[in-house]
């Protein structure tokens, strides 16, 4: 692995990046490409064409398989408040509003061939699973350790990468090979992506992707300054979501013979929706991630920061603090709601105290939570661990703390 390019600033931007934006910039003005449209009619024509989708019965088909009236109508209004939040709030750069029709495309695409698989292999949708183990907690927060220390364990299932972005089964399965080619490409427009957020195809990866292509708010507000999109979606019953992702997980399930282990599951929205979760999975078991705000704010922000310098020339430190605050208080709100009305077992972990000694606090976790440490899960784990300490993620401390000064203003700023 070559060495790690510096990154300087919060806003900081890579050199394929910016290269990328000036040309596709200059390709539009000059009528060399036609410019990214963010709007729903066009979205959804690109998505047809992608997924294979040839006429008008066939689309709307694939667009109702296995999903209610109501589904069906919260994802039309959830794009379309979405492509305007996008097209009014955002400013995008070009790279930033090709990326955004990119993204948008691919779940419009991807709903559509869910759709069509569902039609040809409707039990899958139905496939009967074992209580999942649910990790709740902040992005930032040491949800990323605990699910891969849960995860190791041989009597558990968990979510790859290749699952979690290509999640409609193919034969022949090429979804890792594809996944190889994604992340090169995000690496190449941004070397500081495997410090922030380690990642690999066939690594254990986090179901963020399955709530976005159900559009669900928290991926995209993480990229793009959308608002009124945030607010919108945070006031939406999240159920037609969770019931796409929910889907999405029996189907995943089946395909891969894992259906009988548990799945361990987490993305940091899991907080913001955990009533409904639970709703869908009362079975399941829970595991709260908890670590101090001011850590957790400050690796959030370079981390939002990051990914919006990209796609963005007009980013703003002070709105991504304030909109980050807002979202730990709002989480931990609902969590605790949720949690206060729910019998089920429970632990919690503290980041420190997972720092300290995992081993011991995975085993009051497992105690807790009523399930079985096995020697194998023990060994397992211990690999784990030792394989992350070599983890290109290290580098991402050591950029917070070049980056104090500019977090403490924007943190007074806001």
């Amino acid at each position: 692995m070559g060495k790690m390019i510096a990154r300087d600033h919060l806003l900081a931007r890579g050199k394929f990046a910016d290269r990328a934006n000036r040309f596709l910039g200059k390709a539009w003005d000059r009528g060399w490409l036609p410019e990214a449209t963010v709007e729903p009619e066009a979205v959804w024509l690109a998505a047809a064409k992608s997924a294979g989708i040839k006429t008008a019965e066939r689309a709307i088909d694939a667009e109702t398989a296995q999903r209610s009236e109501s589904e069906i109508e919260d994802f039309r209004l959830r794009l379309s408040k979405l492509c305007e939040a996008i097209n009014s709030e955002a400013k995008l750069n070009p790279l930033g509003r090709a990326m955004a029709f990119g993204q948008l495309t691919r779940v419009v695409a991807q709903r559509l061939s869910f759709g069509d698989f569902w039609q040809r292999e409707p039990d899958l949708a139905h496939t009967q699973i074992a209580p999942p183990i649910l990790i709740i907690g902040h992005m930032r927060s040491g949800t990323t350790r605990i699910h891969k220390l849960l995860a190791a364990d041989p009597a558990h299932s968990h979510t790859r990468y290749c699952d979690a972005w290509h999640p409609v089964p193919r034969t022949p399965d090429l979804r890792q090979i594809k996944s190889r080619a994604d992340l090169f490409m995000l690496e190449t427009l941004n070397p500081w992506l495997q410090s922030i957020h380690p990642m690999a195809s066939g690594e254990v990866e986090e179901e963020l992707a399955w709530l976005a292509g159900a559009l669900n708010h928290s991926i995209y507000e993480s990229q793009w300054h959308i608002p009124s999109y945030s607010a919108f979606s945070e006031a939406r019953d999240p159920e037609p979501v969770y019931r796409e992702l929910e889907r999405v997980l029996r189907t995943d399930a089946a395909h891969r013979k894992c259906a009988h282990r548990p799945r361990v599951m987490k993305a940091p929205q899991f907080s913001e929706d955990l009533a409904c979760l639970l709703k869908l999975f009362p079975d399941a078991r829970v595991v709260v991630a908890e670590r101090d705000k001011e850590a957790v704010l400050k690796s959030a922000v370079s981390l939002v920061a990051n990914q919006m310098a990209i796609q963005s020339d007009e980013c703003n430190l002070d709105a991504i603090t304030a909109l980050y605050e807002r979202k730990i208080a709002l989480r931990n709100e609902r969590r605790e709601a949720a949690l206060n009305n729910w019998n089920g077992p429970i632990a919690r972990l503290a980041f420190d105290d997972l720092t300290a000694d995992w081993e011991r606090e995975i085993a009051r976790a497992y105690r807790e939570l009523g399930m079985e440490l096995s020697a194998e899960a023990r060994s397992a784990m211990r690999a784990a661990m030792q394989s992350s300490e070599s983890s290109a993620h290290h580098g991402h401390a050591e950029q917070l703390s070049r980056f104090d000064a500019q977090l403490m203003e924007a943190r007074g700023a806001a």
